[in-house]
Parts: C-alpha cells; structure tokens; sequence
C-alpha cells in the first residue's frame, strides 16, 4: 500500500487529491494548519482507515521527520495562497512558501522519497505571449509591488527543487498550477470563481476587479488531480517543470456574465478598481494561458469540463451548502 503525504492537505486541492488517493487504495496523511485550510474539507475522510490528519505547521520539523519516514511519497501543497492575502501579507507569504519548500526537500532528500512540488502560474509575471510555455523567460515586477512576493517566492521553490534533483538525485517534479476551480474553494483569499458564485446565489452584486478585460483559463480541480497522480507515477517527470491547467480562455467580464446566468441570478456587474480590492499600483495580468503540450506528450493529458459545466458544478455545490 502507498502511504502518501499531503502538506496542505486540507486545502482546496489538497483534500480533492486525498480524497482520490484514499479511493486508489493508498495510505493518506496530511499536515495542515488551516490558516488557509479547512477541516471542513476533509471531514467526510476522518472515517477512512487508511487516513490520517495533522493539525500543524510543516515547519515543525520533529513531527515532518516523522511524517516523512512513514511516506512513500510526498506532495507539497502547502503554500500562501490568493492575491489578497499576498497582498496583505507578504512576510508570511514568503516565509511560508520558501522556508517549508527548504525543510521538505531537505527531509525528503535524506530518505530519497519523491516529491511534486505544487508552483503557479503567478511565476509568468508580466510575460506578454499567445501561451506561457515552460521554458519561458519569466519577468516580475519592481520588488516595491508586494503583488510580486508570490511569485518570486515561488521562483525560489522551483530553483530548489531543481537543484535538489541534480545535486542530490532527489525525484522532484514542478507543477505550475493555473486557475483551478471546484468544490471546497473559497473566495476569502481572492478566489474568483467561487466569490461571483457566491455572490450571484446571495443575489449581491459581482464584484469584477479593474475593467474585467483580464483573461484567464480556467481548470477543474478533478483534472489537475487527475495530472498530479499520473506524473508521480511517471519516472521521466522527475526534474521536470509542468504546466497543468486547461486550453481555454475567457475574460473575467465573460466569466461574471457566465455565472449570472447559469446561476439564474440578477445581481449586477460591478466594476472594482485594484486600488480598491487590493492597493494603489496594483499590477495585474492581461491574459494567462498555459501551453499544455509538455504534460500532453508525457501523460496524455486532456481536460474533462469545459467553463460552463465546471460552473455549474460549483454552483449545485455552493446550493448545497447555502441550502438554496
């Protein structure tokens, strides 16, 4: 039986994964602190035998000893997420992401368990082409931008899994994670998908940041687990960087209406400035979407849902859970 390890694992991703891994048949532990987490993500799991779940920091390094040595497997999730906490909160955004990202690979190093590494998109910056590939020159802000933090903290994260692999022959794979969407994610930290759902059930006003002009794909969170899982198993993926996300792009303006409609909702579109949602000078990016022939060659990859069934998707679930 493989025994997995999840940090973050009561996180929007992080628990979809555990819950995939628990119905292959695999052994799950997970490390969260829930500072972002839930344990309401993986209640439903506590039940499981062959799950197990850790209410900590990763940078507890005696209790990471241990979760590692019991391990066959890692996948380090555990990160500082969404542009609004980054914002507003850049120490602990770049402390979190660098300094668990260090302790991991080194602790994973000792016993040579493999590790996938969980990176983003946000790595692009300010990259300006038709479609972001892997080997891409990346290009940041003025470290004055705190929006930036996040990215080159990230940056960092890849480095050293990289460097891990060809100095130490650690098995590292890099996943850089576009927009992904789906049930148990939030909108507290910047999430846009489930915050205009949210508010066109409420029947409140959907808030689109700047001009809504910006364009993103967007990816069903069953099909990055689904490329996470196939990679692990992959031995030519190891040392390599992925992009994981979906083919399709569309502007947050159009993503509003989408949601609107499909939720059968009348709520107008409101138009935020960044100075508002997040601060003066904020840089956002015009458009993000991934080149996806990498992770095709290796793993066969192809998206599941399209935009509008992973919407509705997310609507029957925000429904559910606001029992309407």
């Amino acid at each position: 039986m493989t025994n997995a390890l999840i940090t973050g694992g009561a996180g929007f991703i992080g628990s979809h994964l555990a819950e995939v891994l628990l119905q292959r048949g695999a052994a799950v532990q997970i490390i969260d602190d829930l500072s972002t987490g839930s344990i309401t993500n993986v209640e439903h799991l506590k039940g499981h035998p062959n799950f197990t779940y850790v209410l900590d920091t990763v940078m507890n390094r005696r209790l990471m000893m241990e979760l590692v040595d019991r391990a066959d497997e890692v996948y380090h999730l555990a990160a500082a997420v969404g542009v609004r906490l980054i914002v507003e909160e850049p120490v602990r955004t770049i402390e979190t992401n660098i300094k668990a990202t260090e302790l991991v690979l080194e602790l994973c190093a000792k016993k040579r368990k493999p590790v996938l590494l969980a990176s983003t998109s946000e790595v692009f910056g300010k990259l300006d082409k038709p479609t972001f590939s892997e080997q891409d020159d990346l290009l940041l802000g003025p470290t004055s931008k705190a929006r930036w933090c996040y990215a080159a903290s990230k940056i960092i994260d890849e480095f050293l899994a990289q460097a891990y692999f060809k100095e130490k022959g650690l098995p590292t794979i890099v996943v850089r994670l576009f927009n992904t969407i789906g049930p148990r994610q939030t909108g507290q930290y910047g999430m846009v998908a489930p915050r205009l759902v949210r508010q066109a059930l409420l029947g409140e006003p959907l808030t689109v940041y700047g001009d809504g002009s910006q364009r993103r794909s967007f990816t069903w969170v069953g099909d990055v687990v689904e490329a996470l899982l196939a990679l692990m198993q992959q031995p030519n993926a190891f040392g390599e960087v992925f992009n994981v996300g979906h083919h399709q792009e569309v502007s947050i303006h159009e993503l509003a209406v989408l949601v609107r409609d499909l939720a059968g909702s009348s709520s107008e579109i409101v138009f935020i400035p960044y100075s508002e949602a997040y601060e003066v000078g904020f840089e956002d990016i015009g458009r993000r979407l991934p080149d996806l022939s990498k992770l095709q060659r290796l793993i066969g990859y192809k998206p599941s849902f399209e935009l509008p069934e992973m919407i509705e998707q997310i609507i029957a679930y925000e429904r559910r859970r606001l029992g309407r």
